[in-house]
């Protein structure tokens, strides 16, 4: 069916309003991050009245921004990297077996993002809390207990959806496999992982981006020391001054890596969600 004339134009207005919905706010960061403090103050303005970098540098001093960006890559990469271990072992397990209590560990596993994360915070701080006194186990305010944390909330959905997608991977495969002698270890990393490297890095980018922007038990379940970016880029807000160029510029900064990253992976996230979903 060919597309009408009257079509044609509701879709470009559509996507220009979409596009202005997008790079506005985009230009608006940008050309904040590029002025004096008291130019933000004063009232909004498209450009610059005198372009500088300052904010640039000065972020770097108003707070430990550099300490802040290196918790939260430590966190999240490590709170991905083992969410994807784990889950990748729990979906070939529930893939590939048949088990007493694989159904009722299925709907667990789903029932389990029906609950607002809020629910957990006090008992997580509590548990927390009364096993370092207990035990001597600071998982409170540290880095590790924060990457305990975001692991329970990610690997749910990493099982469930890397299940849909060692699904959609035929058995004929592992059949032949089993013919040449492969056990069930080897059949995993030789012939299901290299068929599901979308799926896992879907997952991986999910999880990973479940960690970074977090806020709300990085905010209870840390102290300035292992502090991530989502709750430290409050300090440019003071009792005396909002500094909302540092704010701007830091933004950017800390944006641009994971940007580029998932740009780079699109393809492979865009293949394991559809493939997913589809199953």
């Amino acid at each position: 069916m060919r597309e009408t004339a009257g079509e044609r134009w509701g879709r470009r207005i559509v996507l220009t309003l979409l596009t202005l919905f997008v790079v506005i706010p985009l230009y608006v960061m940008v050309t904040s991050a590029a002025k004096p403090l008291r130019d933000v103050q004063n009232g909004f303005t498209w450009w610059p009245s005198r372009p500088t970098l300052q904010p640039f540098v000065d972020m770097w001093s108003t707070v430990p921004l550099a300490r802040y960006l290196v918790n939260s890559l430590v966190v999240s990469s490590v709170a991905a990297v083992c969410s994807v271990a784990v889950a990748i072992f729990a979906a070939f397990a529930v893939s590939r077996y048949r088990f007493r209590g694989r159904g009722v560990f299925s709907v667990t596993v789903l029932s389990t993002q029906m609950f607002p994360g809020i629910l957990f915070l006090l008992p997580l701080f509590l548990i927390y809390v009364n096993l370092g006194n207990a035990t001597g186990i600071e998982l409170y305010a540290s880095r590790t207990g924060l990457i305990i944390t975001y692991l329970t909330f990610s690997l749910p959905f990493s099982i469930w959806m890397l299940v849909g997608y060692f699904d959609s991977i035929p058995r004929g495969l592992d059949e032949a496999a089993q013919v040449d002698g492969a056990g069930p270890l080897r059949i995993l990393f030789r012939v299901i992982l290299p068929a599901a490297v979308p799926g896992v890095v879907a997952v991986t980018v999910y999880a990973f981006m479940t960690a970074w922007g977090e806020v709300l038990f990085a905010s209870v379940m840390t102290d300035e020391g292992s502090r991530t970016l989502a709750v430290g880029l409050q300090g440019y807000s003071t009792q005396f001054n909002v500094y909302w160029n540092q704010i701007m510029a830091a933004s950017l900064v800390v944006s641009i890596p994971v940007v580029a990253g998932f740009l780079a992976l699109q393809r492979y996230f865009v293949a394991g969600l559809t493939a997913g979903a589809v199953k």
